[in-house]
Formats: C-alpha cells, sequence, structure tokens
C-alpha cells in the first residue's frame, strides 16, 4: 500500500524526470557476436539458455565476449563443451519474454538463465503482480527446456542507478527491493532454482562502474556476474 500512495504522489516528478532520463541517456546497442552455438574444450556436455532484458542480451559492452553470455563461457569452456543459445532483447519486461519464448525451439537444456525486472520496475508494475508473472514464466520454462537448474538474477538495486536521479531512483529502488523479497521466497521453495542476489558491499568494495549510460552493467560487472552463475552451475554439475 505504501508503495501504491507513493507512486501517486510522486507521479507528477516521475514523468518529468523519467522524461529527462528518456532524452538525456545514451542509447547503447545490444553487443555483435554469435548467439547460439557450441564452445568449450572439456569432455562433459552442457547445454544453456539465457533469457530476458538488454542485461541478459549485454549491453553496456560492444561484443558478446564480454557480455554475460561471453564470460560465462570463458569460465566454462575449460571444463565443459557448451551448447548455448541466447534469446534476450533490449525492452522486453517480462510478458514479452514470456512471448519470446516461443522464438526458442522446443529442446532440454541443462540450465536456464534470466535477467527480468528493470522493464517492469519503470513501468510501475507492482511487485504482486510481477511475482505472479514470474511464476508463469519460470512454468512456462520447465515445461518447454525442462532445466535441470533455473538460475534466476534478482532486480538489479535500480536506486544505485548514476543515470536515474532522486526521487526517481528512490522510489524504483523501493519497486526493485519488494520484488526481490517476494522472488527470494519463490525461489527458496523451488528445489531446482538458484537466486543471483546483488552483493553492494562487493560492487563497493571492488570500485566496480556501469556502463556509459549509467543504467547497464560494465565489462567488469558481467564478469562478476557471471562467477557467481558459474559457481552454480559446477557446483550442480561438476
Amino acid at each position: 500500500m505504501l508503495l501504491k500512495v507513493s507512486t501517486l504522489l510522486l507521479l507528477p516528478a516521475l514523468l518529468i524526470q523519467g522524461y529527462r532520463v528518456k532524452k538525456n541517456t545514451p542509447r547503447l546497442a545490444e553487443p555483435v557476436g554469435e548467439r547460439c552455438g557450441t564452445s568449450g574444450q572439456g569432455n562433459r556436455p552442457l547445454s544453456l539458455l539465457i533469457l530476458g532484458d538488454s542485461a541478459a542480451a549485454g549491453v553496456g559492452v560492444e561484443h558478446q565476449s564480454d557480455a554475460l553470455l561471453g564470460q560465462l563461457l570463458k569460465i566454462l569452456s575449460p571444463d565443459y563443451q557448451v551448447h548455448y543459445c541466447l534469446e534476450a532483447t533490449t525492452g522486453h519486461n517480462s510478458q514479452q519474454i514470456i512471448n519470446a519464448l516461443g522464438n526458442v525451439a522446443k529442446q532440454n537444456f541443462d540450465v536456464v538463465i534470466s535477467s527480468v525486472g528493470v522493464n517492469d520496475v519503470t513501468a510501475l508494475k507492482q511487485p504482486d503482480q510481477w511475482l505472479k508473472l514470474q511464476q508463469r514464466l519460470y512454468q512456462a520454462v520447465e515445461e518447454k527446456f525442462h532445466p535441470k537448474l533455473l538460475i534466476i538474477s534478482g532486480v538489479p538495486p535500480m536506486d544505485e542507478f548514476p543515470a536515474l536521479p532522486f526521487p526517481l531512483s528512490w522510489l524504483f529502488g523501493q519497486y526493485s527491493q519488494q520484488m526481490n523479497a517476494l522472488l527470494k521466497i519463490y525461489v527458496n521453495t523451488q528445489a531446482n532454482m538458484r537466486l543471483i542476489e546483488y552483493d553492494l558491499h562487493e560492487y563497493r568494495e571492488k570500485n566496480l562502474q556501469m556502463a556509459q549510460d549509467g543504467f547497464h552493467p560494465s565489462k567488469e560487472i558481467y564478469q562478476l556476474w557471471a562467477e557467481k552463475i558459474a559457481k552454480h552451475i559446477t557446483e550442480q554439475f561438476s
């Protein structure tokens, strides 16, 4: 209820700031590079699918080798032969990601990785409604791809995004916090799901900076994100 009230009270400021942010923030393209293929010298086969939004697509770097997919392949390639596929599009919210599952042929993936939520926050999707969409998304993933492991990236702490001014940053931060709280409860009830949480202390300790637009991950953040995902994968498939 407090979130709804805060949104209504701040709506005039949000509209003005949102317009300015959209006008003044650089539009970064999705990185070039292969999105589906096979990589690695290891003896163990591993298939993985990455789903989601612009962060999953790698916006913030110029080539997929520096994005989440490429960083993950670098870590896994010595031990695994990885069959990979990336299905992610800038601007996609949860419903659009659900719809985009139709672009991927029905097949089995050992691991499915998701990045979902930022565009739902900017659309002011209420956290309880958002959670229902997540449940629909992961049910559809289970039915179509039968993953042994589902790795779900939490919503980034949007109050920390340099591109967002106060109070827009504060409100988006409230949305992301509440979404993550509900998401954590849900993930903890699912045996084959793991949640990637954002550790702001670690980010500050390593002095990690975001991409030039102040809205997307940098190469260094993609690397840290990939390391956290790879840890879950190696624990499951070693």
